[in-house]
């Protein structure tokens, strides 16, 4: 499920209390599912409004409500129940998304016109070399490389965003790009942030490339000036095929022979001071961006066909996740945590952020564990040292190794599946995520235990950053992760600080719904958004606390299947219910029944099904399609009054046994679900 279980999913988790974003009443308070008098069959979200007031949502609604995620920090005003605030909010945001996806688009049109290098197709000796990866392919890798090779064969420039978890195959599509690339008789530049990451990237493509004449080099300050210049000379002149390293690149003593490819390693990285030179290389070659910032699926769709995306949602086949644990500094957990590692012949990361006391930490480890080789590494050290220092870690022959966050980016280590952070409670929630993503790299169960001193006080914030690590350490969890960070910092560098009071006032996935629309009027003219169809037929079903007791549980289940656009995914749902609670009783299997109504509806342009005495009113754009379908219903079908101004024409239908309860909803979902499945 780990395609599915994207940001949508995430968004649309939340718990008691929480603050929600109604689709057309506002911010309001999660108050819990509850059932009203009279209305047992049913589920209800309670909504808490300003002034007190309530709005009972239908679960089988559930998808019109939203975790909010604003802007800033801090909790926003609620709204009130039939003003015109939160309207007026929402028309001010639309307002703002239009200049923006017209910028986005006018950039993206320049872009579209500038002259690019049209690579050739494949050859044998790139099958070949694909061929000798050790590992199987995810389904999200195949198609990311599909798409990137596509641009790198097309005239115009790519500039491609690959984003994907620590640990799901980004580089070794990078890889591939620069092999297209290299073989091409074209150049590569690798941009890294970090010089331990640009060693770690040389080694790695070294041993990959290694059975290929390409020469590759890295450029880092572990070399010398004169060697530096000697590089320098090298690529001016072709000799050197690949070029890894950090902002040192960007330097205008850095000229390329015949530049075809820059790989950028999280560009968000880079300062202010680099943009330009960045921008200029765009223009020249065709660019790849790596990122493990995942992003937000709203905001995947809303730059989507504007700016190239891929992801990576799918963990490597055998990955498991990171057992991840708070707890207090312990000598005795420290001591066993080592130990544990050593006796299965693996290796210890210790992370201590400060500098001046590190060597005292270190020496404390090998007190408590005199067997284990220790060495430390840290950015003040000279650099070759730190080069000696991490190519002993690397080659197996040191067992723990107390560092900064220097590790943070990129270190590929399958033997190191244990890891200590000391004080914890000082990285931020991304930086935490990072770390823990150098260990469990492979099929070992990797751990990763968070410290906290026990002498000094941990705030809120910090707490909530933690515990948010500790609730998600599946795989794939940097969606999640991503998510929290939002709603702890604010949403506002998302898009630019212009844009942070319109994601303030309507929150941050309504923002990004709105900004989808908006390109897709923009792009495609008066391209209609897909319908959203409202069913009501009498029978709706739940969800009963005898099949799933957890009400954040049976929550989650009924988000799931409100958002669900397909007949696939609603059947997706099912398996896993039925996986995880066993067989459907009837008010599930009537609440299925009624999201597969929903879904079809919605393909077959139906805006509305409700009932009227003993007919069922459908409101569709397309009459001969629904007559075809249920035709063979023995119901009867009547059209009534002209089309709408909007072309929605009113159909009446009779079940064949208008007296027996529920036929119509039997007959409508046998004759438009079923047929639908069958075609």
């Amino acid at each position: 499920r780990s395609k599915k279980k994207t940001m949508r999913e995430a968004i649309s988790h939340f718990d008691i209390e929480d603050i929600v974003v109604h689709r057309d009443h506002g911010i309001a308070q999660y108050l819990g599912l509850r059932h009203i008098e009279g209305q047992s069959e049913v589920e209800y979200l309670t909504l808490l409004f300003a002034g007190g007031k309530l709005l009972h949502v239908p679960a089988t609604h559930s998808h019109v409500v939203q975790r909010y995620v604003g802007a800033f920090k801090g909790k926003p005003e609620l709204s009130s129940l039939g003003g015109t605030k939160w309207s007026n909010q929402k028309e001010k945001a639309k307002g703002a998304v239009v200049d923006l996806a017209h910028e986005m688009i006018r950039v993206q049109a320049v872009r579209q016109s500038a002259p690019g290098i049209a690579f050739p197709e494949d050859t044998d000796w790139m099958r070949e070399f694909e061929a000798s990866f050790p590992w199987d392919e995810t389904e999200d890798q195949i198609t990311s490389i599909c798409a990137m090779k596509a641009d790198m064969q097309s005239p115009r420039p790519m500039d491609r965003l690959l984003c994907g978890d620590v640990g799901f195959g980004k580089t070794e599509i990078a890889i591939r790009g620069a092999f297209k690339a290299a073989e091409s008789g074209r150049q590569v530049a690798i941009l890294v942030p970090t010089t331990v990451l640009a060693v770690q990237h040389e080694r790695t493509i070294q041993k990959r490339l290694a059975d290929y004449p390409f020469v590759v080099e890295s450029m880092t300050r572990f070399h010398t000036p004169a060697e530096q210049k000697e590089i320098l000379e090298r690529v001016a002149n072709g000799a050197v095929d690949i070029l890894i390293g950090t902002h040192r690149i960007l330097s205008k003593d850095v000229s390329f022979s015949r530049l075809g490819l820059v790989v950028i390693d999280e560009e968000q990285r880079f300062g202010v001071e680099h943009k330009q030179r960045l921008l200029s290389l765009r223009a020249e070659a065709d660019v790849l961006t790596l990122t493990a910032t995942p992003i937000p699926r709203t905001l995947h769709m809303a730059l989507l066909g504007i700016r190239d995306i891929s992801s990576l949602q799918t963990a490597p086949v055998d990955r498991r996740a990171v057992v991840t644990e708070i707890k207090s500094w312990d000598k005795q957990l420290v001591k066993e945590g080592i130990k544990r590692e050593l006796a299965r012949e693996g290796q210890v990361f210790y992370v201590h952020n400060r500098v001046y006391d590190i060597e005292e930490v270190a020496e404390q480890i090998r007190e408590l564990v005199p067997e284990a080789r220790v060495v430390v590494g840290h950015g003040q050290m000279p650099p070759r040292e730190l080069e000696r220092v991490m190519l002993r870690f690397v080659q197996g022959d040191a067992d723990v190794f107390v560092s900064t966050t220097i590790i943070e980016s990129g270190i590929d280590i399958p033997s190191a599946n244990t890891m200590f952070i000391d004080d914890a409670d000082r990285f931020g929630l991304s930086d935490l995520h990072q770390l823990r993503g150098r260990v469990g790299r492979y099929k070992h169960r990797a751990y990763c235990t968070l410290l906290l001193p026990r002498d000094r006080f941990v705030n809120a914030t910090a707490r909530k950053r933690l515990h948010a690590i500790e609730q998600f350490s599946m795989l794939g969890a940097g969606f999640q992760i991503a998510l929290r960070d939002l709603e702890i910092r604010g949403a506002g560098n998302l898009l630019g600080a212009e844009q942070s009071g319109h994601i303030a006032a309507v929150g941050y996935e309504m923002y990004c719904q709105l900004l989808e629309q908006a390109v897709l009027r923009l792009r495609d003219g008066k391209k209609p958004i897909p319908v959203e169809s409202m069913v009501d037929l009498g029978v709706s079903g739940t969800i009963p606390e005898a099949y799933v007791a957890s009400p954040t549980r049976r929550l989650a289940v009924y988000c799931r299947l409100a958002s669900a656009e397909s007949l696939d995914e609603i059947q997706k749902i099912v398996h896993d219910m039925e996986t995880g609670y066993g067989a459907l009783p009837q008010a599930v299997c009537r609440l299925v029944q009624y999201h597969e109504l929903r879904a079809v509806a919605s393909s077959l342009s139906i805006a509305s099904m409700t009932i009227d005495d003993h007919d069922v009113v459908i409101r569709t754009k397309d009459p001969d399609t629904l007559s075809i379908r249920l035709s063979a219903t023995g119901g009867t079908l009547r059209p009534v009054g002209t089309p709408s101004a909007t072309g929605y024409s009113a159909i009446y239908y009779r079940s064949s046994n208008p007296g027996e309860y529920n036929s119509h909803v039997v007959e409508m979902h046998a004759h438009l679900v079923e047929s639908s499945c069958l075609s």
